[in-house]
């Protein structure tokens, strides 16, 4: 008899400690699954802080006929070929190294066409009057455009070899994107008038 009772309260504390242990493990999986939630909002929300601080980088930009704007990495630097203006626009055009070295060598005016890889950008300002200069003269103002054209007779055998893409920027939010409607082609109708000189309008102005 000693021993059944000795059984039934042995049993009575192994369902109790084993009670205990069941609580406590549900215990530590609400509070697992609560960190969890927690660290995934708190992941969540950098990201999207992050996103806000650091916009998609100007280069990941893809014109709608699929001109990369990273192609043209580095125009910031090119060499100045010529300069234009409107009534309302500045414009300055640069060339990358390839462009430039073929304009040295006499492209287009010894009737050669540019080679393949030579690259244009037509950089467009809105300009406004100077208030510190001691005469009359327009300033660039605000950035508003980069149209580019690269040269790929692979890529665009029907509008001679060129293709062109126009990237827009958004001063107040400080953020470029491709034109919509900023076709391959979208120059060619234009630049056909100077179909001879491989229809490029500006020459490598004498410095």
């Amino acid at each position: 008899m000693p021993e059944l009772v000795t059984k039934s309260v042995a049993q009575e504390q192994e369902e109790q400690n084993l009670g205990t242990h069941k609580v406590a493990t549900r215990t530590a999986i609400i509070r697992l699954a609560g960190f969890t939630i927690v660290a995934a909002a708190v992941i969540v929300l950098a990201v999207l802080v992050a996103a806000a601080a650091y916009p998609p980088d100007k280069y990941s930009l893809i014109s709608p006929s699929g001109i990369a704007f990273s192609d043209f990495r580095g125009y910031e630097d090119w060499a100045v070929v010529s300069s234009a203006r409107t009534d309302e626009v500045l414009k300055v055009i640069v060339a990358n190294p390839t462009m430039i070295n073929a304009f040295k060598a006499g492209v287009p005016v010894n009737g050669q066409a540019f080679p393949d890889g030579s690259m244009i950008v037509k950089l467009q300002w809105k300009q406004k009057k100077s208030t510190e200069a001691q005469f009359a003269v327009d300033v660039p103002d605000v950035f508003t455009q980069a149209f580019v054209m690269e040269k790929d007779s692979k890529r665009f055998p029907k509008t001679g070899g060129w293709g062109y893409a126009v990237f827009n920027y958004d001063a107040p939010s400080d953020k470029f994107a491709a034109d919509p409607k900023s076709l391959s082609d979208c120059g060619n109708a234009c630049h056909t008038v100077v179909k001879a000189k491989d229809y490029i309008f500006h020459p490598y102005e004498k410095r």
